[in-house]
C-alpha cells in the first residue's frame, strides 16, 4: 500500500480525536452529574444531623452531641442549622428561661470525616463509569474511523486503476508519436504526452512502496534530458548547467523521477525573470531556482503541502520518499529568495 505509514498515522490521529472528543463529553457529563450529587449528599448530611440533634434536644440519649448554654441573640433563629470552625450546632428553647437557649452540637472534624467518606466513595464510582468511558469512547472512535477507511480504500483501489488504465494509451501515443513527421504541432503534442506520463509515473511512485535496484550510468544523460524538456516550456528563465559527466551508482528510474520533480518545482515556483543553476561538484548535486521566498521551509516535503493554488503537493514528497530509498541525502536551503536542494550522491570512479 502507499505510504502506509502515513496512512496509519492519519488514522491514529482521527481515532484519537474522535475518542478524546467523546471521551471529554462523557467526563464532563459525569462530571456534572457527581458534583450535583455531591451537593444532594452533602445537603442530606446536613438535614440528617439536624434531625439528628432535634431529637436529642427531647431524650438526650446520643453520645456524638455536646451541649451548652448560651445567651440568646436576636440575629440567630431557634432550629436552625449553624456552622463554625468547630462544631455544627443548633439551637434549642431552654425550659423556664427566655435569656438562654441550649446550643447542641456535633463536632465539625467528625461532619468532615463523614463528608471524606462520601467523597471517597463518589470518587471511586466516578474513577469506575471513567474506566468504562475509556472503553465505550474507544468503540466509538473505531466506529467512527471506519467509514473514513473505507473511504481511502476505496479512493486507494479508484487511483490504481486508473494509473494502470492510463499506462497503456500514454505508451501507445508516445510511441505512435516516435514514429510521425516531427513539426511544431507533433512536438506540442508531444510535450503535453511527456507531461502526463510523468504525472502517471509520480502517481505510480506515491501509491507503491518500492525497492530499487542500482545500477552504473551517468547523471549528465540524466540532467540533459530533464533539461531539454523543461527549458522549451519555461523558455522565459535563464538556465544555467555546470554537471560534469560524472558516473555515479543508483537507480536511473528513480533518480530520473527525483530530477523531474526538482525541476519541476522550481519551474512552477519561479519569479518571471528568474533563473534555474544546476551544478554537481564531486558527488554534491546542487539546484537552485530564484523565488518569491518560502513561508514554511520545514513543510515543503510534507505530503500535500503547497502553498500555492497549483500542483497537488506531492512532487516534493516523492522525492523524500525516493531519496530515503535511495539512501540519498538531501538538505534544503533557502537564502535572499533562492531556493536550493543540494543532493549526495555516491559517485564511481571511471
Amino acid at each position: 500500500m502507499c505510504e502506509e505509514s502515513d496512512i496509519k498515522l492519519f488514522e491514529r490521529e482521527s481515532l484519537l480525536k474522535a475518542f478524546t472528543l467523546f471521551f471529554v463529553v462523557i467526563e464532563l457529563f459525569l462530571a456534572f452529574i457527581f458534583y450535583n450529587y455531591y451537593r444532594l449528599e452533602e445537603e442530606h448530611l446536613s438535614e440528617e444531623l439536624f434531625l439528628e440533634m432535634k431529637n436529642h434536644s427531647f431524650f438526650f440519649d446520643d453520645a456524638r452531641f455536646e451541649m451548652d448554654i448560651v445567651n440568646k441573640t436576636k440575629e440567630q433563629q431557634l432550629y436552625e442549622l449553624y456552622f463554625n470552625a468547630e462544631y455544627l450546632y443548633i439551637l434549642v428553647p431552654f425550659p423556664k428561661d427566655n435569656n438562654n437557649v441550649l446550643q447542641i452540637m456535633y463536632p465539625n472534624a467528625s461532619h468532615q470525616i463523614r463528608l471524606k467518606q462520601i467523597q471517597q466513595t463518589l470518587f471511586w464510582q466516578f474513577f469506575l463509569l471513567s474506566s468504562m468511558a475509556i472503553f465505550i469512547s474507544f468503540i466509538f472512535g473505531l466506529y467512527a474511523l471506519s467509514p473514513l477507511r473505507t473511504a481511502l480504500e476505496l479512493l486507494e483501489e479508484f487511483i490504481k486503476d486508473i494509473i494502470h488504465d492510463l499506462n497503456t494509451p500514454i505508451s501507445s501515443i508516445l510511441i505512435n508519436l516516435k514514429m510521425m513527421d516531427k513539426n511544431e504541432e507533433v512536438e506540442s503534442i508531444s510535450q503535453s504526452v511527456k507531461t502526463i506520463s510523468m504525472l502517471h509515473k509520480n502517481l505510480d511512485v506515491y501509491l507503491k512502496d518500492s525497492s530499487f535496484d542500482k545500477e552504473h550510468f551517468f547523471i549528465k544523460e540524466l540532467i540533459e534530458e530533464q533539461v531539454n524538456f523543461f527549458a522549451p516550456l519555461y523558455d522565459y528563465l535563464k538556465w544555467e548547467v555546470n554537471v560534469p559527466n560524472t558516473l555515479i551508482y543508483s537507480n536511473q528510474n528513480a533518480l530520473n523521477r527525483i530530477l523531474y520533480n526538482l525541476l519541476n518545482n522550481a519551474c512552477k515556483y519561479n519569479t518571471s525573470n528568474g533563473f534555474i543553476k544546476i551544478n554537481m561538484q564531486n558527488n554534491r548535486l546542487s539546484i537552485s531556482n530564484s523565488s518569491y521566498g518560502i513561508q514554511n521551509p520545514s513543510k515543503v516535503f510534507n505530503r500535500f503541502y503547497k502553498e500555492g493554488e497549483r500542483g497537488l503537493g506531492i512532487g516534493l514528497h516523492i522525492v523524500e520518499k525516493l531519496c530515503n530509498a535511495l539512501e540519498i541525502k538531501k538538505t534544503l536551503e533557502v537564502t535572499n529568495n533562492i531556493f536550493s536542494i543540494h543532493l549526495t550522491l555516491e559517485v564511481t570512479l571511471k
